[in-house]
């Protein structure tokens, strides 16, 4: 899905408003609608973060009334959702809105072959209508691809970047919240990636209470590491309201998958009305 839309009308029209462009490698660049001034730069600002954890992009004239701010591939963003700021010399900031996102370099992106891991970077807007930047880092990263659906389980297909699936290669859907609740299946390798099916009676058997939460990780073979399975090599910042799947009946429960706030895929068992 290409994402080159502008931000909804927040009724903030004196905010400042940046336009972004995605390249390829995982870079960003900024056009500010902004008057220069001495010492601007574009703040970004993560959730969470300590005091002093910014990262500051000086801005450049690019045209009148237009400032440019350039984040680099090789720039390390920590994973997380940094909210973006337009700073002044004089410690002033001003909360920037999304302009116009070109974002089509993103879609059905494929890191090469010898990629340790991937780092994504998306601008979109927030719940306040703010510009946030959503930044991924995953070494080695499971993406998922195709999910199948039948009346019992569910199949998906995926690519492993940064490592190589094994011998002994399982998917382990652990039970959040749980101390330590695990269900296990293989994980067989197929061309260019895995594959693996996941019944769903397993996860339901139990349930006591209004609903379980499954976690799902790849782990790559005996010995291997853990890998978060996740779909983030894309152009979709929140796949929640975009990838919905139906669910299933199984024993007390009705089971779907599902993506996370993060991305990452899950599997939810609630408990059946009667």
């Amino acid at each position: 899905m290409t994402t080159t839309a502008e931000s909804p009308d927040t009724g903030r029209s004196a905010a400042p408003r940046a336009d972004c462009i995605a390249d390829s490698a995982g870079g960003l660049t900024f056009d500010v609608t902004a008057a220069g001034r001495p010492g601007a730069a574009l703040v970004l600002r993560r959730h969470g973060a300590h005091p002093g954890a910014d990262v500051r992009l000086p801005l450049t004239p690019a045209a009148e009334g237009l400032l440019r701010a350039v984040l680099p591939s090789t720039v390390e963003l920590a994973e997380g959702a940094w909210e973006a700021y337009l700073g002044g010399g004089d410690d002033s900031e001003q909360r920037l809105e999304p302009g116009l996102r070109d974002l089509r370099a993103l879609v059905d992106r494929e890191p090469g072959p010898d990629a340790d891991g991937v780092a994504v970077r998306i601008p979109h807007a927030d719940r306040s209508g703010g510009l946030v930047v959503r930044s991924w880092l995953r070494r080695p990263h499971a993406e998922t691809g195709t999910i199948g659906l039948d009346a019992g389980a569910v199949t998906v297909h995926g690519r492993l970047y940064g490592a190589e699936l094994g011998p002994g290669a399982t998917v382990e859907a652990r039970l959040r919240g749980s101390g330590g609740r695990v269900h296990r299946v293989a994980a067989s390798a197929e061309a260019g990636g895995f594959t693996f099916t996941l019944p769903y009676a397993p996860l339901a058997d139990g349930l006591d209470a209004k609903e379980w939460l499954w976690d799902l990780w790849l782990i790559t073979g005996t010995g291997g590491p853990a890998v978060r399975l996740a779909r983030i090599l894309d152009d979709v910042p929140l796949k929640q309201a975009i990838f919905v799947y139906p669910g299933a009946k199984a024993g007390p429960a009705v089971v779907r998958p599902y993506y996370t706030g993060a991305n990452d895929l899950s599997v939810r068992a609630d408990a059946a009305r009667g």
